[in-house]
């Protein structure tokens, strides 16, 4: 797998020390600042923010006012350097004090320029702890974030690789170890690397301690490199990503259990179960069975648990075996073939089958029996699932040219195009209430579904036809196979991928 390359124009804007502070820089010399340039109020402050360099600690005590980093634009105080290239900056972060307010902010940031609406990202400690990696794509666009599992004080780093931003953190080794969820952001160059602090109040100033700084550019990822996998969630009205579980380890296609307790995923050709906080993976027995793929999901009870395997012969067969646990019962008489959708009323699955050289769309009752093929267009038909009510079967197929969404009715009939656009279009799953559906979307000149790709992750509302892009990310193969919606309709499970040096 190839890692594509990953990810601040100012004006100086001087102000009077009023109470409507606007951008205010104080240039300052590099013996007073240490490894940075200048510093100054970002945004319309109450009253001058400050910096305080110990160069024999090696410390930067920042001071700052400021309502908030959020939204459309942001108030707070940084100390910056311009730069250009690949770039990361690591520092122990701690906070002075209680504080007024819980969502106060010290942050490691990366910022296009110093306006206030500015597309930026940067790694945000607040004031109860969490920590997040914070950014918005556009001038005076909407803030996102995704929440991580780590918690303040501690060493965290900020990198910016190309067009990708990721966060790292302090491990109990002692080394610094990517903590999941990295993001796309393109960032002109030159743009601005460096530390800020917004109390999230415009009526108190708050100050917090950055030490051991360094500001650097950071090892690409080389020959040999290794896969890291994170299972994250993103809520569909926010579009905040949270992290809930992270590994050096390569994993895929989570299914969120009908009770919304768990998730199931893949890897190494086991299956495992994970709590929906997070926490240690436990092995499901899936017997014999120990070459699963990513082709599997939950009966609409969630008793029930549809695997896809290659154990046997080396073509993928589907099996069928309790959620605890137990020996698999065998499926499909003819392989290889393809879990990816259970009916709503239990009865039925819907699955890709490659059967004379060509892949299309079957169903076979639950309870086994014979095959029935649904597609014979030529090209790919892949991706079947039934949609809440029972009435489509959703499915991604080749046809006119590009992979593209498609639906049709459970008996194969009434075939028509869902998503019509110049990328490809993969893997569509309907939300439980029926209004959305979610799907994978590579580059225009990505052939199959491979990994390791920047991809999007794109909702459809299907009453409006409106498509909104939910997130960016590094994946393909992997983040999204399988039926991966929380049974609320309310966000979406998937796995984004990070290649670096082991």
């Amino acid at each position: 797998m190839a890692l594509p390359q990953f990810p601040f124009a100012c004006r100086h804007l001087f102000t009077a020390l009023a109470a409507l502070a606007c951008a205010s820089v104080f240039a300052a010399a590099d013996s007073a600042l240490g490894l940075f340039e200048a510093h100054g109020d970002i945004g319309t402050v109450k009253a001058p923010g400050s910096v305080q360099f110990d160069a024999a600690a090696q410390t930067y005590r920042i001071t700052g006012y400021g309502l908030n980093m959020w939204a459309g634009e942001d108030a707070f105080h940084y100390v910056w350097k311009k730069v250009s290239g690949d770039v990361a900056i690591c520092a122990d972060i701690e906070w002075l004090g209680q504080g007024v307010d819980t969502h106060r902010k010290a942050c490691l940031v990366l910022r296009q320029n110093l306006e206030p609406d500015a597309p930026y990202a940067d790694l945000a400690i607040h004031g109860d702890g969490l920590a997040s990696l914070q950014y918005r794509e556009t001038p005076g666009g909407m803030t996102r974030q995704i929440k991580l599992t780590a918690s303040a004080p501690g060493r965290f780093r900020i990198t910016r690789q190309g067009d990708y931003v990721y966060v790292s953190l302090l491990q109990p080794d002692g080394t610094l170890q990517p903590a999941g969820g990295m993001l796309r952001l393109k960032l002109a160059e030159p743009f601005y690397a460096g530390l800020g602090v917004c109390p999230h109040n415009k009526d108190v100033n708050e100050a917090a301690v950055f030490s051991s700084v360094s500001l650097d550019t950071p090892v690409a990822p080389a020959a040999g490199a290794v896969v890291e996998s994170t299972l994250e969630t993103v809520a569909i009205d926010t579009l905040e990503r949270t992290v809930v579980h992270h590994s050096r380890a390569h994993f895929e296609a989570p299914n969120w259990t009908p009770d919304g307790k768990a998730f199931i995923y893949n890897s190494g050709g086991l299956i495992y179960r994970l709590p929906v906080a997070g926490g240690t993976p436990e092995r499901i027995d899936t017997g014999s069975s120990i070459r699963c793929n990513n082709d599997h999901g939950l009966s609409p009870d969630g008793l029930q648990l549809a695997i896809s395997d290659q154990s046997l012969t080396g073509k993928s067969i589907i099996y069928t075996l309790p959620i605890a646990g137990g020996t698999p019962t065998r499926l499909t008489p003819n392989s290889p073939s393809y879990w990816h959708g259970w009916s709503p009323d239990g009865q039925m699955h819907a699955y890709c089958a490659e059967r004379g050289g060509e892949f299309d769309i079957y169903t076979i009752p639950a309870q086994g029996g014979a095959e029935k093929r649904l597609t014979n267009a030529p090209g790919l038909d892949d991706g079947s699932e039934y949609s809440p009510d029972g009435r489509f079967i959703y499915f991604n197929s080749e046809r006119t040219g590009r992979m593209q969404i498609w639906r049709m009715r459970p008996d194969g009939s009434a075939q028509e195009q869902v998503t019509v656009d110049d990328n490809n279009n993969w893997f569509a799953h309907p939300s439980p209430d029926g209004k959305w559906i979610v799907f994978l979307t590579y580059l225009p000149d990505v052939q199959g579904h491979p990994a390791g790709q920047h991809v999007v992750l794109r909702l459809k509302d299907l009453a409006t036809g409106e498509i909104t892009v939910l997130a960016k990310l590094f994946g393909g193969q992997g983040t999204i196979n399988v039926p991966s919606w929380s049974p609320d309709s309310t966000k979406v499970a998937f796995v984004s991928y990070q290649m670096v040096n082991p």
